[in-house]
């Protein structure tokens, strides 16, 4: 659990961590290096789960790389049931368009600006935006950066 004291606005608690796929943790279906040992960090921290419509293909190395058997979900309506159902603080991170319903359902929401861009409608929705994935997953690791961020 991730416990973040933001002065002004008060404590979030965080139990989960619900990422996007292709965009956010890949690109062109591929697992981003840069995010393999941050994201492995997160998990001693959070429940981590990983969303993709599978454009690409279903991820195989969410499950071999990085531990987390990565749900299918249609659409973005999907992603926001998914984040719903789970008990307890959720930060969302993605990039696209059907990130934007799981952001405002989420608890703290975190848009990627990464190699496949940032979709306006997920940029508006979000609390906070980072400019790489892995920059994504250390905010969540290093929570006096986010405080500092979100702080009025």
């Amino acid at each position: 659990m991730i416990r973040l004291d933001v002065p002004g606005r008060g404590v979030l608690s965080l139990r989960h961590a619900v990422f996007d796929w292709n965009g956010t943790l890949a690109r062109d279906g591929e697992l981003l290096e840069a995010v393999v040992e941050p994201f492995r960090a997160l998990k001693d921290r959070l429940v981590c789960h990983i969303l993709t419509a599978a454009t690409h293909g279903p991820p195989k190395s969410a499950s071999a790389v990085l531990g987390v058997d990565p749900v299918i979900v249609p659409d973005g309506a999907a992603k926001a049931a998914f984040v719903s159902r789970l008990s307890g603080g959720v930060v969302a991170v993605g990039n696209g368009a059907n990130d934007e319903a799981m952001f405002r359902t989420a608890t703290l929401a975190i848009a990627v600006l990464g190699p496949e861009g940032l979709a306006v409608s997920s940029a508006r929705a979000a609390h906070v935006i980072a400019a790489r994935p892995e920059d994504a997953i250390l905010l969540l690791l290093r929570p006096a950066r986010l405080a500092a961020t979100l702080r009025p």
